[in-house]
């Protein structure tokens, strides 16, 4: 679980996140990360959060954002909020790193989602699209359902596939987290 100053970098797309308000400092109502994302061709897979707003407020930089299909340039200044259950992604497509504020209202779990990740990447264990092997992100995903989702397939082919290679993911040694070994 984080703590209050955690920094925590994914290796492959440079992405840092500093956690600056945790689910257990602030009784599950908000986590807030300080996040700093270079240029980078890897984009992450478009996703939702079901029951959280995800809310970005750029101090400077840029991101581009897919909501609902429609891109948006969100430069210094300027805060967008992702209500529950919408499509999004973003990357950051200029030279220059984008610096900005992330909150997920209410918390829930994603912060362990988050740290998995990097540290998934960290150790080299996603493919190019970002994600791990279907046995592992199989029981990822299902530890995290309430946190986030993505958008293809269906959630019922997502959970239908989930609930029956995770038990194999199980017995192959594979966890619902992950810890660098770094």
């Amino acid at each position: 679980m984080a703590k209050q100053g955690d920094k925590i970098i994914n290796t492959r797309t440079g992405q840092i996140m500093v956690f600056l308000r945790t689910a257990d400092e602030t009784n599950g109502e908000i986590l807030e990360i300080e996040c700093f994302s270079p240029l980078s061709p890897m984009k992450e897979p478009e996703h939702y959060h079901p029951h959280q707003e995800n809310i970005f407020k750029i101090l400077s930089g840029s991101c581009v954002f897919s909501i609902d299909g429609k891109e948006k340039i969100v430069g210094p200044g300027e805060t967008i909020s992702i209500p529950p259950g919408v499509k999004h992604h973003f990357w950051n497509s200029d030279n220059t790193t984008a610096h900005y504020l992330q909150e997920f209202r209410p918390a829930l779990n994603i912060d362990s989602f988050f740290e998995t990740f990097f540290a998934l990447s960290r150790d080299n264990k996603l493919n190019e699209k970002g994600i791990p092997n279907l046995f592992h992100g199989s029981l990822i995903m299902l530890k995290h359902k309430d946190d986030i989702r993505v958008s293809k397939p269906s959630w019922l082919l997502q959970l239908i596939t989930y609930y029956s290679l995770a038990p194999i993911g199980w017995l192959l040694g594979y966890r619902n987290n992950y810890k660098s070994k770094s």
